[in-house]
């Protein structure tokens, strides 16, 4: 079942790329981002090659509740192909309720602990207690937690905590300009931001990319054109930058100057 939902966290599990283990647990109601990638994860997973974790799924959208289930599928941003999928099965959405991002289900029994709720503790603190949590727990703290923690998980080696940090409904425009720079990123976290077309509407987010020696070639060839004359005679001196970006950009420059 496609529901329609298009996030990155959505997307690695769309794309088969999350372990075993964790498509269980998120088939058990174990995995609770924000309301609307849960229930899109577990409408994919009724479709999982894996008949346990199918079957798993099945059982924890049939055990949803039926009120808070039919106020979610009332409001705006659910997809309609989700919402007639459960009114072919007798939930009917209930329009007017007020925004919840809330799981609809959380069978994870360990909560994580925010500095949402622990004040505002030192850098230090934070990363040393991020560290020690499992991925279950990063990942609701990356889609309900603060810039800093979303900062240190961004660069977590599991790519399902990176992506959960690109699916917050938090996550500010500010924020993915700053990771569109940050060259201690995972290649993927820079592919998701570079497909992305609402955030590549950003100048400042497309010349962070571009000008990122972590980003790969063809993200960064592709955006090369949308720079300025200034930015790409910067690029093309750059010796950070992959060899192909740089040569492209000298011809650029080259190409410019012919013009004038």
């Amino acid at each position: 079942m496609d529901p329609g939902v298009r996030s990155p966290l959505v997307d690695f599990f769309r794309r088969g790329e999350v372990a075993r283990d964790v498509r269980l647990l998120a088939a058990r109601g174990a995995f609770a981002p924000r309301a609307l990638e849960q229930l899109a994860i577990l409408l994919v997973l009724l479709d999982d090659a894996d008949h346990e974790i199918a079957t798993a799924a099945r059982a924890t959208v049939d055990a949803l509740p039926q009120e808070p289930l039919a106020a979610f599928l009332g409001r705006t941003d659910v997809p309609g192909d989700m919402r007639n999928w459960f009114a072919t099965r007798g939930v009917v959405a209930v329009p007017g309720a007020p925004a919840d991002d809330a799981p609809l289900v959380d069978t994870d029994t360990e909560a994580p602990e925010s500095s949402v709720d622990a004040g505002t503790p030192d850098k230090a603190g934070t990363l040393a207690r991020l560290v020690g949590m499992t991925v279950m727990q990063k990942v609701k703290v990356a889609m309900r937690g603060t810039r800093e923690e979303r900062a240190i998980l961004i660069r977590d080696p599991n790519r399902l905590v990176a992506a959960a940090v690109l699916s917050s409904p938090k996550l500010t425009e500010n924020e993915v300009e700053g990771i569109a720079r940050m060259a201690n990123v995972s290649e993927e976290v820079l592919r998701v931001i570079g497909a992305n077309r609402a955030w590549i509407k950003s100048y400042s987010i497309v010349a962070g990319l571009a000008r990122n020696p972590k980003t790969p070639v063809a993200i960064s060839l592709h955006l090369l054109n949308r720079l300025t004359d200034r930015d790409a005679k910067m690029m093309a001196t750059d010796r950070n930058i992959p060899e192909p970006v740089r040569l492209a950009a000298r011809r650029r420059v080259a190409e410019s100057a012919s013009k004038h």
